[in-house]
């Protein structure tokens, strides 16, 4: 049985522009990086960058050799209701990348939560969410029922 994504693009949606700048929020402490992103397939020709964008349609197993070099991977997500973006994070964040994970287009403020559970720990959304709402929605469930990126103990865990 082979192992096979659904790689066809999202219909209807916008290609997300490339944006170098850093994210609009952030969840770091480090320096956002500021080099050039390049797609998955200018990665994979060689290139020395150290910031790669994936489209829903990479193969994010791909980056997987390439791991230890990159400093960004930037996820985009043309239409909120495309959830391969989740899987991606979930991917390159089970292999140890430990570098900034950006989700970037059509994110909205009910999916902050869910994505950064999921090891995304930047944002750059098309439609600017509000910081307060943000941390709101962050704070409103103190528990979690699953293991997951983020390193939140489940609740069942802290059960004495």
């Amino acid at each position: 049985m082979s192992d096979v994504q659904d790689q066809s693009p999202v219909a209807d949606a916008a290609p997300v522009p490339f944006d170098d700048a850093p994210a609009r929020l952030r969840f770091r402490d480090d320096a956002p990086d500021d080099g050039p992103l390049v797609s998955l397939a200018d990665l994979l020709l060689d290139s020395n960058a150290a910031a790669v964008r994936l489209d829903p349609a990479d193969d994010a197993r791909k980056l997987l050799p390439h791991l230890g070099r990159l400093r960004l991977i930037e996820v985009t997500f043309p239409k909120y209701r495309d959830g391969r973006g989740y899987s991606t994070a979930r991917i390159v964040r089970e292999a140890g990348f430990t570098g900034e994970l950006r989700a970037a287009g059509d994110v909205l403020l009910d999916q902050i939560v869910f994505m950064r559970r999921v090891g995304f720990d930047s944002f750059a959304p098309v439609k600017p969410l509000d910081p307060a709402q943000v941390e709101t929605a962050l704070k409103r469930f103190p528990f979690v029922y699953q293991k997951a990126a983020d390193d939140q103990q489940p609740v069942w865990a802290l059960r004495g």
